[in-house]
């Protein structure tokens, strides 16, 4: 499936992919008739949102990165390859385009570091090049809380696309990798850069979530801004919904999972910086 085609399942089946809880039981691990936790934020200054293409960020989970910058919390985009197969046009025509059209965006939810890799879109694979330098990033960034987005084969109502499954597993990896002084020597011997262990790794999109994150009317309205500054991108996707249409649903039914008007969902683990649990569990 090809990353618009994905995009378009994607707007038609967020709602319930996200959000099992919202018409059909409870959500995630909450437990029967329980709502989902807050996610714990206190001392939080840095966030790394970690994505395959330009606009992912934008089904919701911008809303999030609204809320962390209004709140004067630092976050950092970091796209693994420019997008440029997701359009009809000769790909030297669709990067320069896709990444003036994130920057957009980013600009909406207050985003002033956007970083952009140029692995090949469409054949993005999770090797050791990528997972160091999603490492380098981190230990540049040095974030409390690492972000990316749903990475199990099957997602949003169909098979995930396959640069979002590399790029899911390579930020895991990578920011465990960023913390192991062993891994990756060159990046402290060679680059000065010296481990550093985030605090929690946060999946968006994950169908059984353990925490959100509440929004506002204004944070929803941002992140439905967001997803409308890719124009050229959504024109192109034949049958992708209007964000206006989509987005406040996906984020009311995160908020019917927590108790309030609006949230974003999220698969949380503590790599040892929130709650004091196991690293290799999940914070529940």
């Amino acid at each position: 499936m090809t990353e618009h085609a994905e995009h378009a399942s994607k707007a038609e089946h967020t709602a319930p992919a996200e959000h099992p809880g919202s018409d059909s039981g409870p959500p995630g691990d909450a437990g029967a008739g329980q709502l989902l936790p807050a996610l714990p934020e206190h001392g939080v200054q840095r966030v790394l949102c970690v994505v395959a293409h330009p606009d992912d960020m934008e089904y919701g989970a911008s809303a999030a990165v609204a809320a962390w910058t209004a709140a004067g919390i630092s976050v950092t985009y970091l796209l693994l390859t420019r997008g440029e197969a997701g359009m009809a046009q000769d790909p030297r025509t669709v990067a320069p385009l896709r990444a003036r059209e994130q920057r957009h965006a980013c600009d909406i939810v207050g985003v002033h570091d956007l970083r952009i890799l140029e692995h090949p879109d469409g054949m993005l694979e999770a090797t050791l090049g990528l997972r160091r330098d999603i490492a380098r990033v981190v230990r540049q960034v040095r974030p409390d809380l690492v972000l990316t987005t749903n990475f199990d084969l099957e997602a949003y109502g169909t098979i995930n696309q396959a640069d979002h499954r590399a790029a899911g597993i390579s930020a895991v990896d990578g920011t465990r990798d960023a913390a192991n002084p062993w891994v990756f020597r060159e990046l402290r011997e060679q680059e000065g850069l010296e481990p550093w262990t985030a605090r929690a790794l946060l999946v968006v999109g994950h169908p059984d979530p353990t925490h959100a994150k509440g929004v506002d009317d204004d944070e929803v309205q941002a992140a439905v801004d967001s997803l409308s500054a890719h124009e050229a991108y959504l024109e192109h996707v034949t049958g992708h919904p209007a964000p206006s249409a989509f987005i406040p649903e996906i984020l009311r039914a995160g908020g019917a999972a927590a108790g309030t008007a609006h949230a974003v969902t999220m698969r949380v683990t503590d790599l040892g910086g929130l709650g004091g649990s196991d690293p290799d569990e999940d914070l529940v």
